[in-house]
């Protein structure tokens, strides 16, 4: 019996950067996409109190629509907009593309995975919610 190792996915983390030119960034997302799996969402969080911490001029409610915005596009919810209308892979593409707005995309990561929804928990775990240093 052939035992299949995985398939290729890629992913980006979601920085949330007020302030461009200061370089300040707090993790607030992933975005996951296998095209052999068929496979993209995205997961955001805000965690208000280290936004108070590090930017406390900054009302979390203007970023929250955002966020929820990427995780909409990402599902294909055709109400939010015409990107969310386009097929997966351009859909990841828009979505992982390189921005200098408040909420920025990483350069994209590559590996491989039996089951991309695991991968995406594990990375949201890891990545946005587990602590600075921790």
């Amino acid at each position: 019996m052939l035992v299949s190792s995985g398939s290729p996915f890629s992913y980006a983390v979601y920085r949330l950067v007020p302030r461009v030119e200061r370089g300040e960034q707090m993790n607030v997302g992933v975005v996951v996409f296998s095209r052999p799996l068929k496979y993209l969402a995205a997961r955001t969080a805000l965690d208000a109190g280290r936004l108070a911490a590090l930017w406390p001029e900054l009302d979390p409610e203007t970023v929250r629509p955002h966020l929820a915005a990427i995780e909409r596009v990402a599902s294909g919810d055709v109400t939010a907009g015409p990107i969310a209308k386009l097929d997966p892979g351009e859909r990841f593409y828009s979505l992982s593309s390189p921005s200098s707005t408040m909420i920025q995309p990483s350069a994209v990561h590559t590996g491989i995975c039996t089951d991309p929804a695991a991968e995406l928990d594990k990375l949201f775990r890891t990545l946005v919610l587990m602590p600075a240093g921790g």
